[in-house]
């Protein structure tokens, strides 16, 4: 399994990587929204999922994973936004902390 190579010198290295997918509430989401990380090596630190909407119809996750540069960031955001029945897919850098306590 291949896994993440070390950033280059001159990448943006942050504490975490936030990611919010919006999509609809169909069974094989999760699975492929887990796949993006999985074939990186990548076990994120946060997963939440909620089903949202009057009729449940809507899926939000929401994804934190540590050591990511911007680059890899940006990648993993444009694949998971090929995905069927994704929608919208946000990201935003902060500090591990922030994950700690969105988990606790």
């Amino acid at each position: 399994m291949p896994s993440v190579a070390a950033p280059a010198a001159d990448a943006t290295l942050f504490a975490t990587a936030y990611f919010s997918v919006d999509a609809r509430a169909e069974p094989g989401v999760m699975p492929r929204v887990l796949e993006q990380f999985e074939k990186r090596g990548l076990v994120p630190a946060l997963w939440h999922s909620t089903r949202t909407g009057a009729d449940r119809a809507r899926l939000t996750i929401d994804i934190a994973v540590a050591g990511l540069d911007c680059e890899l960031t940006r990648y993993i955001a444009d694949c998971l936004r090929q995905i069927v029945h994704v929608e919208t897919v946000l990201t935003t850098e902060g500090e591990t902390a922030a994950a700690e306590r969105l988990s606790a």
